[in-house]
């Protein structure tokens, strides 16, 4: 058994029931709430059918930053896209959940909506939530896409992480901060308390116990999560693939999803060749990606 501060990584997490069932909201039926354990997520769902994709967010974030693509991805199959407790429109938890809780709030809100097993994405610090419940509710995650991997082991601070960010951000597309900015203002005054339940996480230790195939993607200019760190987390994930998006930071799926959807479309392909879904899915990606080549300075344009 793997211990370090103050972490520890025990045996799949059996079910539990939830507080509630999801519960649709008045005014758009696309968005539900679910409560487990104390602590409430929102939820917001697009498109139809498998594979189903669940979308994390990053520190400071929302479900709203993925609207381009869970545009793109819901083209092939069912998108949903989550506030964890505290961020976006959910509530404030009474107390900050560590990266181990708020997986089995995710896992709890899966089960209980029928939805897996899913396409588990997360970006930066949701990456960190998407491998707890990869390792703790294994059957629940079809295929993992890690997207921006936080937090590298030789920057587990807050005053090299905020430098690394800025450095990230000063050369950003103006969309992007903006983005940001609007999200962060609404993850409240408890953001200190979010950061330090982020940088005490240890993904390192979960990273040998994920069994589901995983994805790796990286900007390949992020600063935030240089080469070295995200190459050795692909080399601590049994068989875990890698790839880079030219010309992208941290926030890459933001800046222009494109290149990110056709990516996790065509890893997504390899696994379900044999059906209707997964063909069309990689036929997309492969198209996609022979455009993108063709075309001048559109790289993805056509997923």
């Amino acid at each position: 058994m793997n211990t370090a501060g103050g972490s520890r990584y025990r045996r799949p997490v059996p079910d539990l029931p939830p507080d509630s069932g999801p519960e649709p909201l008045a005014d758009d039926p696309r968005v539900v709430t679910f409560s487990h354990g104390g602590a409430t997520l929102v939820a917001e769902e697009a498109g139809a059918g498998r594979p189903v994709f669940l979308l994390v967010h990053g520190i400071g974030m929302g479900r709203k930053v993925f609207d381009g693509l869970v545009e793109l991805l819901a083209r092939h199959g069912r998108v949903v896209a989550i506030d964890q407790p505290g961020y976006g429109s959910a509530p404030e938890p009474a107390r900050t959940l560590t990266m181990e809780r708020t997986a089995d709030l995710v896992a709890a809100f899966v089960r209980a909506s029928g939805l897996g097993p899913v396409v588990l994405i997360g970006h930066s610090m949701g990456t960190q939530v998407a491998t707890e419940v990869a390792v703790r509710h294994p059957t629940l995650v079809e295929q993992l896409v890690l997207v921006a991997p936080t937090v590298d082991r030789r920057a587990r601070r807050l005053a090299p992480q905020l430098v690394r960010m800025a450095r990230d951000l000063a050369v950003e597309n103006p969309i992007v901060l903006y983005k940001g900015a609007r999200e962060y203002l609404r993850a409240g005054p408890n953001l200190r308390g979010k950061l330090r339940a982020m940088l005490s996480h240890r993904p390192e230790l979960a990273y040998p116990r994920i069994a589901a195939p995983t994805l790796v993607l990286r900007g390949a200019d992020d600063q935030v999560c240089p080469p070295e760190w995200c190459r050795s987390v692909v080399a601590s994930i049994p068989g875990a693939q890698y790839s880079e998006v030219p010309g992208h930071r941290h926030e890459t799926m933001i800046r222009d999803p494109r290149e990110a959807a056709e990516r996790i479309l065509r890893f997504v392909g390899q696994f379900a060749a044999g059906s209707s879904t997964g063909t069309a899915a990689a036929s997309a990606a492969q198209e996609a990606s022979s455009r993108s080549r063709s075309a001048d300075g559109d790289p993805g344009s056509a997923v």
